[in-house]
């Protein structure tokens, strides 16, 4: 493992620990703040198509079917999962990114990230000057831009 690999995996190590990004599902209801027509029309839909059970002398017996499928599939609404980071999955394209998105390009690092690998006597001179050169060109990078690093060498 490279100097910069070590440093970008400990930055990604203390996110995680800072932002308590540990795969666990934990009840919350910001679902109800962020989408509150959603929430309403779910329950309206949900409501309309009580009635309608109840009222139909086939459905009338099945109910208990509606409410258990509704509680259960909206149940997931109300658990938000905080996915953990890891540098393995930088520049990776496949079924995870549905689940974590594409952070390493939306994710800014921290500014100690570069100074550590500025001052470290282990990172080459090229990639200091790289690295320098992206600093000035772009202002802020990604994790993504750090890992360009990693591969260059």
């Amino acid at each position: 493992m490279t100097e910069i690999q070590r440093l970008l995996t400990n930055t990604i190590d203390e996110l995680n620990q800072q932002e308590k990004r540990d795969n666990r599902p934990r009840f919350s209801i910001s679902f109800i703040r962020n989408h509150p027509g959603l929430f309403l029309g779910m329950y309206a839909a949900f409501l309309a198509t009580l009635i309608v059970m109840l009222r139909s002398e086939t459905l009338a017996d099945s109910v208990w079917l509606l409410l258990v499928l509704f509680i259960l599939l909206n149940g997931f609404f109300f658990f938000d999962v905080f996915p953990r980071y890891h540098y393995e999955d930088i520049d990776v394209l496949d079924f995870r990114v549905c689940y974590n998105g594409e952070w390493y390009n939306t994710r800014f690092v921290p500014s100690q990230l570069i100074d550590s690998i500025l001052q470290s006597p282990q990172v080459a001179e090229e990639q200091k000057s790289q690295l320098q050169k992206m600093v000035a060109t772009k202002g802020e990078l990604s994790f993504y831009d750090i890992y360009t690093l990693t591969r260059a060498s």
